[in-house]
C-alpha cells in the first residue's frame, strides 16, 4: 500500500460511505474522498485524479453505469470498483462490459473492501511502473542517439581534417559540427593573423546577414580576446553576458581556445538565443572539435613547408638544368672551336718531326713521342660523344662487344705512340646490355685509359670480353706488368676529381671518368667493379653488369 493513494468513493448512503471510507480505507491508511452522485463524481475525478473509484451501482438518478460510460466518453483510464446490491447479478456484467475491474456486494466486511482495493492498485501501480520504465528507456534512448549523433559528429569532422586540404572549406565543416555537438544556434571560427596580434574571421555559421562580415576580416566580438588572453575557454550566460558586445547575437555563449604548442591560435565561438547555460558535456564536446582544429592548422603549417620546399627543390633544379645545358652548349662550342687549332698544331707538328735537315737526338725524339700522344689524347677528347653522362637510356640495349671495339679503336693511336700493344678478345655471339652506348663507353673507355696510363714500354695492354654467363657480362683490361702497386691502385679508386698527386709512371693526365666514378655508375646498375695486382706481373681491371633480357 502506498499511503499516496487516494480512493473515490461515490455512495450516497452514510451508513455504506462510513464503513467503506471511516472504518475501512482510512484505517488502512488511505486516502479517500466520498462524493454522493455521478455529477460530482466526474467533476471530482477530474479534479483529484485519484488512483481508484467505488462506484456504487444503486445511485439515484444517474446510476453507476451511467458514470463508466460518461468516464470512458472523458478519456479518463481509472480503474473502477462497482458495489452492487444482492440481485444484482445482470448489472454487474453490464458494468464490467462497461471497464469496471472487480466488484464488491454489499453487505460486506472491511476486510474484503481493503483486499478488492487493493487488488485493484496492485494494477494500477504495476501500470505505472511500466510507464515509468518506459520514459526511462525512452530517455535513455534518447540519450543514446544524443551520444551517437555526437560522435558521429565528431568524426566527421576527424575525417574532413584528413581529407580535405581546402583551409576555407575545412572551416566550414569544423563550425558546422562544433554547432550541432554543443546545440547552438550559431556560432563562428576566428583565427590568428600571422603576422599580428588581431583574430581574422575564418568561418561562421547562422550570423545574422546585416553584420556584412566576410571570411578573412578582422572582428572583436568583445569577448573572445579575453579568452585568447587567458588561455582557458569560457562559459557566459543571462545577465554577466549583457556587459559585451555580442549579447545582440544571444544570450548564452561558450569560447574555447584552439592552441598549438600551448600559444592560441584561434577561437571556437558558439552562442544561443536563449539564456540555457552550455553543459560541462557541450563543452568537453567542443574541446575535441577544438583538438581537431588545432590539427587542421599543424597540417596547413607542413603542408605549406612541404610545398614551400618542393617550390625550391624546383627552382634549384631548373637552376641545375639552365646551368647543365648553359654548360653543355658551351663545350660543344668549345670543342668545335678547338678542332681546327688542333688539326693545324698538329699537322705543323708532324711537319717539323718529319723534316729531313733536323736531327733529333733520342731525348728529343721521346719529347716528340709524348707530344704526339698528347695530340691523340686531346683529339679522343674532342670527339667523343656529347651526351650527359647521366642520360637515360631510351632503347635500353647496346651490344657490349661493339663498345669495346670502338673504344679499342679509339686508343690503338695512343698506343702506338706508346709503342703498347694493344689487343682485343670478342665472343663470337652478341653480349646485350640494358644501357645506353654512351654510359657504356664511358666506363669501358675509363678502364683502357688507365691501362694505357700505366703501362710500360713495349708491353701488351688486352682486352677480353667474356660470354656472357648467369646473366653477367664480364671484361677485364690487363696491362703487361705496370709500376701500379696494390696501394697505388687503392688510391686510385678512393681519389675524387681534383685531388693532388700524379704518379710519375703516368704518360698524359687523361679526361676520361674516374675510377671512383666507374664503380658508383657500376654498383647503380647493379654490377660490380675491382682490381688485381701481381707485383711485378701487371695489373687486371674487372667490370661486370647484367646482361640484359
Amino acid at each position: 500500500m502506498d499511503s499516496r493513494d487516494r480512493v473515490l468513493l461515490v455512495e450516497n448512503d452514510p451508513v455504506i460511505s462510513d464503513l467503506i471510507g471511516k472504518q475501512a480505507l482510512q484505517a488502512a491508511g488511505y486516502q479517500y474522498f466520498v462524493v454522493p452522485d455521478v455529477n460530482s463524481a466526474i467533476a471530482r475525478s477530474l479534479q483529484l485524479a485519484p488512483d481508484v473509484m467505488i462506484v456504487d451501482l444503486n445511485l439515484p438518478g444517474l446510476s453507476g453505469k451511467d458514470l463508466l460510460v460518461a468516464l470512458s466518453s472523458q478519456g479518463v483510464d481509472l480503474p473502477v470498483i462497482v458495489l452492487a446490491h444482492k440481485g444484482m447479478e445482470s448489472d454487474v456484467i453490464q458494468a464490467f462490459r462497461l471497464g469496471a475491474v472487480d466488484t464488491m456486494t454489499w453487505p460486506l466486511r472491511e476486510a474484503e473492501v481493503i483486499t478488492v482495493v487493493e487488488r485493484a492498485l496492485r494494477g494500477v501501480h504495476e501500470r505505472r511502473e511500466r510507464e515509468r520504465l518506459a520514459r526511462q528507456l525512452q530517455q535513455m534512448n534518447q540519450e543514446l542517439q544524443a551520444r551517437v549523433r555526437e560522435l558521429t559528429t565528431i568524426f566527421a569532422v576527424g575525417k574532413a581534417v584528413t581529407s580535405i586540404t581546402d583551409q576555407a572549406q575545412l572551416f566550414g565543416k569544423i563550425v558546422e559540427g562544433a554547432v550541432k555537438v554543443t546545440q547552438a544556434d550559431l556560432g563562428w571560427f576566428l583565427l590568428k593573423e600571422e603576422k599580428g596580434n588581431s583574430y581574422l574571421l575564418a568561418a561562421s555559421q547562422n550570423l545574422p546577414a546585416s553584420m556584412n562580415l566576410s571570411p578573412h576580416q578582422p572582428w572583436d566580438d568583445g569577448i573572445s580576446s579575453l579568452v585568447a588572453m587567458s588561455g582557458e575557454p569560457l562559459s557566459i550566460h543571462g545577465e554577466p553576458l549583457k556587459r559585451f558586445k555580442i549579447a545582440s547575437l544571444g544570450q548564452s555563449a561558450l569560447i574555447v581556445p584552439v592552441k598549438v604548442q600551448k600559444e592560441v591560435i584561434g577561437l571556437l565561438v558558439m552562442m544561443r538565443r536563449a539564456a540555457a547555460a552550455f553543459t560541462p558535456s557541450e563543452q568537453h564536446l567542443l574541446d575535441a572539435v577544438s583538438d581537431y582544429a588545432s590539427i587542421s592548422l599543424v597540417n596547413a603549417r607542413l603542408f605549406r613547408a612541404v610545398e614551400e620546399r618542393a617550390r625550391s627543390l624546383q627552382i634549384l633544379a631548373e637552376d641545375a638544368a639552365f646551368s647543365a645545358r648553359v654548360r653543355d652548349d658551351l663545350m660543344r662550342s668549345l670543342r668545335r672551336e678547338l678542332r681546327r687549332p688542333l688539326r693545324l698544331a698538329k699537322e705543323a707538328f708532324e711537319e717539323i718531326s718529319k723534316a729531313p735537315t733536323i736531327q733529333w737526338d733520342a731525348a728529343q725524339r721521346d719529347i716528340l713521342a709524348r707530344l704526339q700522344g698528347q695530340f691523340v689524347l686531346a683529339r679522343s677528347v674532342l670527339e667523343a660523344p656529347d651526351n650527359s653522362l647521366e642520360e637515360k637510356h631510351r632503347a635500353a640495349r647496346v651490344n657490349f662487344a661493339d663498345v669495346v671495339r670502338a673504344v679499342a679503336g679509339q686508343y690503338q693511336s695512343l698506343a702506338k705512340v706508346h709503342a703498347l700493344g694493344l689487343t682485343v678478345d670478342l665472343p663470337d655471339e652478341p653480349v646485350w646490355l640494358a644501357l645506353s652506348a654512351e654510359l657504356v663507353w664511358r666506363l669501358t673507355a675509363a678502364l683502357v685509359s688507365n691501362a694505357v696510363k700505366f703501362a710500360p714500354a713495349e708491353s701488351e695492354v688486352r682486352i677480353i670480353l667474356d660470354p656472357p654467363r648467369a646473366s653477367i657480362a664480364h671484361i677485364q683490361v690487363r696491362d703487361g706488368g705496370s709500376a701500379l702497386t696494390q696501394a697505388r691502385a687503392e688510391e686510385i679508386f678512393k681519389a675524387r676529381p681534383g685531388d693532388p698527386g700524379e704518379s710519375p709512371a703516368e704518360r698524359f693526365g687523361g679526361l676520361e671518368i674516374g675510377l671512383p666514378l666507374v664503380a658508383d655508375i657500376v654498383n647503380r646498375y647493379n654490377g660490380k667493379v675491382w682490381f688485381e695486382v701481381e707485383e711485378g706481373q701487371g695489373t687486371t681491371f674487372h667490370l661486370t653488369l647484367p646482361v640484359a633480357h
